[in-house]
């Protein structure tokens, strides 16, 4: 098990490590900053200076080789706009952003889980195909579609909840409902396959054969056997999550490192957009480090890998 561990915190610091890598140089390529901080006035003198004083004048693996080394320390340097703390600003909107995720993720797997064992219970086929068809019509639509959709029925039309911001539960309602509905369709087609597999299996003929209920069985005994391969795709799609709230955030105005980030892309805000890439990184190295020692404790075969 300490051989899997170590292997796997390797993975996950080479990950962070190439992710900031492609990070740094790419944002170079958005153009210099030190322009769009000047008026257009600004004479070639001017920009220069500021160039200097940001140390933009040096050679690129100069830049390269004193961002590592100030990233080591979490030193990503001030905002280009605000003059504060980058990884400060990137940390206030972290709650903002783990809350939309979070309920965004139980909000998909608890749909998924629900309406999954409704499915292997109910003799009905139209529901079932029903069920499939809503899953499979929701992961058609972009979320920034159905995000709009959502405010127009709900917000404008019923006015029944706000249309964007962070406060109450309520502005939480319908981003939570774009971003935790999109996966639902991989969730079912997942959760029934294993299903549908472990009701093939010996044990479950066994169990049936001594008399005990489809729901018994289902719960009891398929049901643990029948999470494994979810626990890895759900583990994945939250990271995901984490780092991809960039569009839902832009349509709710959510106030959360997504939006901050897209928003410092457009201001070519070099310290923000790379402390924000970092965190959300290290976030998404986490969970997949976590899935995968949670998967070596429920399928001892993992940890042979």
């Amino acid at each position: 098990m300490a051989r899997f561990l170590l292997k796997r915190i390797l993975q996950s610091v080479l990950t962070v490590f190439g992710v900031i890598t492609a990070a740094f140089f790419l944002v170079r390529l958005a153009g210099d900053p030190a322009v769009l901080l000047l008026p257009i006035e600004a004479s070639a003198e001017d920009i220069e200076r500021i160039r200097a004083a940001l140390g933009l004048d040096q050679p690129l693996i100069v830049q390269y080789i004193r961002f590592l080394g100030d990233a080591v320390r979490g030193d990503f340097g001030d905002s280009l706009r605000q003059g504060t703390s980058a990884m400060a600003l990137v940390l206030e909107r972290v709650p903002a952003t783990l809350e939309l995720a979070l309920t965004s993720f139980f909000v998909g797997i608890g749909l998924a889980f629900v309406l999954g064992i409704l499915m292997r219970m109910t003799r009905v086929r139209w529901l079932r195909e029903l069920i499939t068809w809503i899953a499979l019509g929701r992961q058609a639509i972009p979320l920034f579609s159905f995000g709009l959709l959502l405010i127009l029925i709900f917000s404008i039309w019923l006015k029944w909840l706000p249309t964007f911001g962070r406060g109450t539960w309520q502005h939480l309602v319908l981003p939570a409902l774009t971003l935790g509905t999109y996966e639902l369709a991989l969730y079912l087609r997942l959760f029934n396959a294993s299903l549908a597999s472990e009701q093939r299996l010996d044990y479950v003929r066994t169990a049936y054969a001594k008399g005990q209920g489809h729901l018994k069985v289902l719960l009891r005994h398929m049901l643990p056997n029948a999470l494994l391969p979810l626990v890895t795709v759900a583990g994945i799609n939250l990271g995901l999550l984490l780092g991809g709230t960039v569009v839902t955030e832009t349509v709710f105005s959510w106030p959360g490192v997504g939006r901050l980030i897209v928003q410092s892309v457009s201001q070519r805000d070099f310290p923000v957009i790379l402390a924000g890439t970092f965190l959300i990184s290290v976030m998404f190295v986490i969970i997949n480090l976590l899935v995968d020692i949670l998967y070596g404790f429920l399928d001892p075969r993992v940890r042979m890998t």
